[in-house]
């Protein structure tokens, strides 16, 4: 029968890769089931039979042993305190009365389901207590004296019962041996049985394998090698050829359908070029942008500094000459503007800085954390020290970044801290630094007056005041700016809402490279 569905002429033409696929499938599972049923039961029927053998024959085996060794102890005991009448001649016969019950009771299970494995242990256990009844037991329980001369009238009698005992183990033994020996049989042919059914089963495979993999090339990856080799023509370029399939109707139909996509593309092409040169109009828009705004830049920093320099001078020196020589309302309205003056110039600093980031400062080098953060405590010693804060931080990291945007970070974080203090108590302010996988997670804590919760995310935007500028100064920029510096850096910012009181922000940093661990330490400042 013509199997290659790609000759069109053939009876099969009209199949689909899928009937191609349902049919080796379905045939294939019954051959593998045939096959699994055959291996399943081969090696059910060796397990079974080894289960037999370590489970119950060898145990049974071992156990009659000990059981034969524990009543062996207790003659050898009770023979022993019966000619010698010393007392410490009794241990191994207690040590075989001990031994011989746990023999008993793992061997009782073990010949449970085998009758003449049942019979011999009931012969054993018989000529046992016969034995114990008439010589151990009462030359055991009898004082020393009284026990030898026991032990010697019934010498013969004991002898004989024990004899008895000994070839009731023996013959008890040897059937389990023989048992035992039976299953082993049973089990290397089980094994010889269970390898030929494997071989004849990976013999099958092969050859399934073998027809399966000539269908599938016949059938399905030679039309595929053809329809991708046309496709790859398009892809380099050649969108001039028309895409025809072979194979099953499914795959001459996915060819048609790629030949529609060629002809889609050729149409996006047009459309993705009208698009690129759109884009380097918004490029240009966009360096343009960037300039002004360095040009703003500029601007901010010297044409707008001067003059507000001017009027903040004058102002400052008008307060001075005529402070208290005009009314009260001129001294206040001199105070406002000398006030708007400097608040003026301290935002456009602070605007500044801010629009600086990852953009003058972006020196990327090793940065010795504990460095930057020690001159940064220094800048803030007087405030520190007047009032009463306490610094503490665990050892900090060398981390890759830029400098001068870093000891801005710590500036902002640590001058908030003192700031937003606390009225009923000094500042006490923690730096903690630890390794989370490929980024260090540092922290800055504090006990001062906290942040609602509803404004966690807002102090983090540009202008963002919670307070008044009477009750605290500042211009809303300093989290703006740390945040800004850490994503530049590559980490996350946040604050942590389970830490009270006070605040707890919490940022992170990329590894640069191994760190000791962090040690706590006080900073003086």
């Amino acid at each position: 029968m013509n199997t290659d569905p790609s000759d069109d002429q053939g009876a099969l033409s009209g199949w689909t890769t899928r009937r191609w696929l349902r049919t080796g499938v379905a045939t294939t599972m019954v051959v593998l089931a045939v096959l699994g049923s055959l291996g399943g039961w081969a090696m059910w029927r060796t397990s079974r039979i080894t289960a037999e053998l370590v489970d119950s024959r060898s145990p049974a085996l071992i156990e009659a042993i000990r059981l034969e060794s524990a009543l062996i102890n207790q003659e050898t005991g009770t023979r022993g305190y019966g000619l010698s009448g010393r007392a410490d001649f009794l241990q191994p016969y207690t040590q075989g009365t001990a031994d011989e019950q746990t023999a008993l009771r793992r061997l009782r299970p073990l010949v449970e389901h085998d009758p003449r494995a049942r019979a011999d242990l009931a012969a054993v256990e018989k000529r046992a207590e016969a034995w114990q009844q008439r010589i151990a037991v009462p030359v055991s329980k009898s004082p020393a004296a009284e026990a030898v001369r026991l032990a010697a009238r019934r010498a013969t009698e004991g002898k004989s019962l024990f004899d008895a005992l000994r070839r009731t183990m023996t013959r008890q033994q040897a059937h389990l041996q023989d048992e035992r020996a039976a299953a082993s049989d049973d089990l290397r042919h089980a094994q010889n049985l269970r390898n030929w059914v494997f071989a004849v089963i990976a013999l099958v495979i092969l050859v399934v394998a073998a027809l399966v993999f000539e269908g599938l090339r016949r059938g399905v990856t030679g039309p595929l090698t053809r329809l991708g080799s046309a496709a790859r023509d398009v892809a380099q370029g050649r969108f001039d050829r028309a895409i025809t399939g072979t194979g099953p109707a499914d795959l001459r139909a996915l060819a048609a359908d790629v030949d529609s996509m060629r002809r889609r593309l050729v149409e996006e092409l047009e459309y993705t070029e009208r698009s690129r040169r759109l884009l380097d109009e918004q490029a240009e828009d966009l360096r343009r942008s960037n300039t002004e705004l360095e040009q703003f830049a500029y601007v901010a920093s010297h044409d707008l500094q001067e003059p507000l320099r001017k009027v903040s001078s004058f102002t400052q020196l008008l307060q001075r000459r005529y402070g208290g020589q005009l009314d009260a309302k001129a001294d206040q309205y001199i105070a406002f503007a000398v006030d708007g003056a400097n608040r003026m110039q301290v935002l456009i600093n602070d605007l500044l800085a801010f629009s600086r980031v990852g953009r003058v400062h972006n020196d990327h080098q090793t940065v010795d954390l504990e460095a930057v953060f020690g001159r940064t405590v220094e800048n803030l010693s007087v405030t520190v020290e007047e009032t009463g804060a306490e610094i503490t931080h665990d050892t900090l990291p060398t981390v890759v970044g830029d400098s001068t945007q870093l000891g801005m970070l710590w500036q902002n974080l640590l001058s908030n801290a003192v700031k937003f203090r606390s009225p009923d108590r000094p500042p006490r302010i923690h730096v903690s630094a630890g390794r989370e996988g490929d980024e260090w997670e540092f922290a800055v804590a504090d006990n001062g007056i906290g942040i609602a919760p509803e404004f966690r995310e807002k102090v983090f935007v540009l202008f963002q005041r919670l307070h008044t500028k009477d009750a605290y100064p500042g211009t809303g920029i300093g989290l703006a700016m740390c945040k800004k510096v850490v994503e530049f850096h590559g980490g996350r910012i946040g604050i942590d809402s389970e830490h009270t009181p006070g605040t707890r922000i919490v940022f992170t940093l990329p590894v640069a490279g191994t760190a000791a661990a962090p040690s706590e330490r006080r900073t003086q400042p």
